[in-house]
C-alpha cells in the first residue's frame, strides 16, 4: 500500500504508517497535480487544501481512506467519496482547546489594542499609552454562535473573565446550554445583546454571508465580531464598511473567504484584502489548530482510525 501526505501534519503520522506502507509527501499540490498522482495511492492524509472534488475522487482508483487532520469536511465532495467507496475520517474535538485559546487571545488583543500599540512602539518609536485606551472583558456579554466542543470551551474560558455567555446552536436543547452556564438564544437575540460575537459554525448554504450589513445593523454600536470558523460566513465587504463607519468596534478573523487562492498560498502567491486598511481588523492565517499539542492529538486520532480501518496490526 501507499500513502500520500499533502499538508504539514504531525510527524508521528508518517512515522507510524511507514511501518505498514510506503509514505510519500507532496505539500499542497494543486487540484490538477493531485488528480494526476492520486491513482497510485491507497491512503490520503490532508487538512483543508486543496478542495477534493469529484474529478480527484474519480481518479483515485486505489484510494480507500482519507484522513483529514481537522474538523471541517466542507472541502471534500462527500457524495463522490461515498460513490467511490472511499471512507473519510476527521478529528473532531482534537483542536477545540487550541481554537478556543486563540479566540480568547483575539478578544483580548482587540479589546486592548495590543497589535496597534506594539506597532506604534516598534515601528513608529512612540511611547504613548494615551493612544490606546481599551475595554475589559469583565461584565461584557459574549455571544457564541455554534456551541459544540470549541464553542463550549470558549464559553468556559470566557466565564473565567467574568463574561456573561449567550449562545446559539439549533441542535441543542435549553438544558444543554444551562449545563454549560450559558443562556440559549436566537441569532437575532444574540445580535442585540452581545458586546462580542464569536463564530464557530460550519460554512453551509445557510451560514454563507450570515454576517452582513443587515445583521450588523442589529448589533450594538462598537460591538466586536470574531470569525474563527470558515471564510465566507462574514461578508467581507460589509465588514469593511462597518469597520470604516465605526459601527463595529473590531473584527477578528482566523479565516478569510479567499484564503485558499493560488493553491494554498505557496511559492510566490500573495494575499490582499481591503480589510487590511482597517486598524481595528486583526487577522491570522487560519492557525486556530496550529499548536504542537493539537497537532499531536490529531495525529494520534487519525493514525488510530486509519490503522483500525485497514486492520493494520
Amino acid at each position: 500500500m501507499k500513502c500520500l501526505i499533502i499538508d504539514r501534519v504531525h510527524a508521528l503520522i508518517g512515522e507510524e504508517l511507514s511501518k505498514y506502507m510506503q509514505v510519500d509527501t507532496k505539500i499542497l499540490p494543486t487540484q490538477e497535480e493531485l488528480a494526476a498522482i492520486i491513482p497510485d495511492y491507497d491512503v490520503l492524509i490532508m487538512r483543508v487544501d486543496p478542495k477534493i472534488d469529484k474529478t480527484i475522487l474519480d481518479a483515485a482508483k486505489n484510494l480507500k481512506v482519507i484522513g483529514v487532520c481537522s474538523v471541517g469536511l466542507n472541502h471534500i465532495d462527500m457524495d463522490a467519496a461515498k460513490a467511490n467507496n472511499i471512507t473519510v475520517f476527521n478529528a473532531p474535538g482534537m483542536n477545540a482547546n487550541a481554537v478556543a485559546e486563540l479566540t480568547i487571545s483575539k478578544l483580548l488583543d482587540i479589546s486592548r489594542h495590543v497589535v496597534a500599540a506594539h506597532i506604534d512602539v516598534t515601528k513608529n518609536h512612540e511611547w504613548d499609552k494615551y493612544k490606546f485606551v481599551g475595554c475589559e472583558l469583565r461584565g461584557k456579554t459574549l455571544g457564541i454562535m455554534g456551541f459544540g466542543r470549541i464553542g463550549r470551551r470558549v464559553g468556559e474560558l470566557a466565564r473565567a473573565f467574568k463574561m456573561d455567555v449567550v449562545a446559539y446552536d439549533p441542535f441543542l436543547k435549553p438544558e444543554d446550554f444551562e449545563k454549560e452556564h450559558a443562556k440559549g438564544v436566537t441569532v437575532d437575540e444574540m445580535l442585540k445583546v452581545a458586546d462580542y460575537v464569536t463564530i464557530h459554525v460550519p460554512l453551509t448554504k445557510d451560514t454563507k454571508n450570515l454576517f452582513n450589513k443587515n445583521s450588523i445593523a442589529q448589533m450594538k454600536d462598537g460591538a466586536v465580531v470574531l470569525n474563527m470558523s470558515r471564510g465566507g460566513i462574514c461578508n467581507e465587504a460589509d465588514m469593511y464598511e462597518a469597520l470604516k463607519s465605526g459601527k463595529l468596534g473590531g473584527y477578528g478573523a482566523d479565516v478569510m473567504e479567499n484564503e485558499l487562492a493560488g493553491g494554498g498560498l505557496t511559492g510566490n502567491d500573495t494575499f490582499v484584502s481591503p480589510l487590511f486598511e482597517c486598524d481595528n481588523f486583526l487577522v491570522t492565517p487560519h492557525l486556530g489548530a496550529q499548536s504542537v499539542d493539537a497537532s499531536y492529538d490529531i495525529g494520534v486520532m487519525i493514525t488510530g482510525k486509519i490503522k483500525e480501518f485497514l486492520n493494520l496490526k
